[in-house]
């Protein structure tokens, strides 16, 4: 899953980004509203966490703007305001949800789980394919009776595909959900982990397919 975190405090961006990063997921830093202006002009997310004051503006601003051009990405405000007006406020806004700092990095994983299976109308963390169940909370896999532990570049993967069964992604879309910016990789990067999956789905009656010329999709076979 990619992370788009706007925060002005260095030290604790930096422990958010460290944190969701050894989880697999990838995640852009925007310092100040002009940048993360321009992470989101380039670039989709499936989670923004916002902070509130930042030097050159409002997150609440920000925040009213983004939904007002039809921004659907969830939105997780982080602030240290803890008034029940400034809750009420953000969520009247569009906000998904609201945490106060300091806050324990376990609270906001959950949160985030909780905020995506509000969006996807599930009510729990394991998705089902073609009798393949998918577990991106405990990070397995299982059909046949054998539960496969995955890596967390293959999770991620997995996570991108069983969203989204028989949607194509180009290798340059999977590069997005699954490497930050920061990190230097080609698309040819995409081609190992898609092999490592496959091998894990080998018999499970469900696969990655190469659509030729375009992409990859996860398919009954």
């Amino acid at each position: 899953m990619r992370f788009l975190l706007i925060e002005d405090n260095v030290q604790l961006a930096k422990a958010i980004c460290d944190h969701l990063q050894s989880d697999g997921h990838v995640a852009d830093h925007a310092e100040c509203l002009a940048v993360a202006d321009d992470f989101l002009a380039t670039t989709s997310y499936e989670m923004i966490l916002l902070d509130i004051m930042l030097p050159d503006g409002d997150g609440r601003d920000f925040l009213n703007r983004y939904r007002a051009r039809a921004g659907k990405s969830p939105v997780i405000v982080l602030t240290a305001r803890s008034e029940v007006s400034d809750r009420v406020g953000v969520l009247d806004l569009g906000a998904d949800d609201y945490m106060t700092k300091p806050f324990d990095f376990s609270e906001l994983d959950a949160r985030c789980r909780a905020v995506l299976r509000r969006q996807g109308g599930a009510a729990t963390n394991r998705k089902h394919f073609g009798g393949v169940e998918f577990d991106g909370l405990a990070g397995t896999l299982m059909h046949n009776g054998v539960t496969t532990h995955l890596r967390n570049k293959e999770l991620r993967l997995l996570e991108t595909f069983f969203n989204t069964p028989d949607q194509i992604y180009s290798k340059a879309k999977l590069v997005d959900r699954l490497f930050s910016y920061e990190e230097d990789v080609s698309e040819n990067a995409i081609e190992v982990y898609v092999a490592r999956v496959r091998k894990h789905l080998e018999g499970s009656g469900i696969g990655i397919v190469t659509v030729r010329g375009v992409g990859y999709r996860l398919s009954q076979t």
